[in-house]
């Protein structure tokens, strides 16, 4: 099922979490966040949504690190019930994409319920204060378009906030596959 993020919910504080990423080892929001930014992305390893953007994910993320603006993504989905998205498929998915970024198991799906995440991928762009400015799509690329010219939303709006310690007004809601919750919630 696909769903939109809202993103008219900005100016909140990220709250730190601890989170076990794909080398085996836990890390600390604190840890993690960039001098510049940060922009933290709910992803998944099945979603066609996320499959489809992920390389440029990975270049984005690329690009912006050299702006000292660190990208984390977070796994929140019920493994149970998607197999596809298990750890160790995590694993494999990172390496596939070649992210040189932290991919981190939300085991509790706690994580994501703090943020108001509700698809995958679900961006979230943050001053170098850890408040929000960004809500949004990583780009003009959407699933199945035949548009050739794609714009860098995310890349754009992240140097703007940079600069400004605000992003530009005209945000695009990222929509994608729903969270898999698990069982009873």
């Amino acid at each position: 099922m696909s769903v939109n993020a809202p993103n008219d919910k900005l100016g909140w504080k990220a709250s730190n979490f601890n989170l076990l990423n794909i080398d085996k080892r836990n890390y600390s929001l604190d840890v993690l966040k960039g001098k510049n930014g940060t922009v933290i992305a709910f992803i998944c390893n099945h979603c066609p949504y996320v499959i489809a953007i992920a390389k440029r994910l990975s270049f984005e993320a690329n690009e912006l690190k050299k702006l000292n603006i660190n990208t984390i993504c977070i796994m929140s989905n019920d493994q149970n019930q998607y197999p596809e998205d298990s750890f160790e498929n995590m694993i494999k998915f990172a390496k596939k994409f070649d992210f040189k970024f932290p991919y981190l198991y939300d085991e509790t799906q706690n994580i994501a319920r703090q943020f108001g995440a509700v698809c995958t991928p679900d961006i979230f762009g943050f001053d170098k204060n850890l408040i929000l400015q960004y809500r949004g799509r990583l780009d003009s690329g959407v699933i199945n378009s035949k548009e050739k010219k794609i714009e860098r939303e995310l890349y754009n709006s992240m140097i703007e906030i940079k600069k400004n310690n605000i992003a530009p007004g005209k945000q695009y809601n990222s929509f994608g596959c729903s969270i898999k919750w698990k069982d009873n919630e």
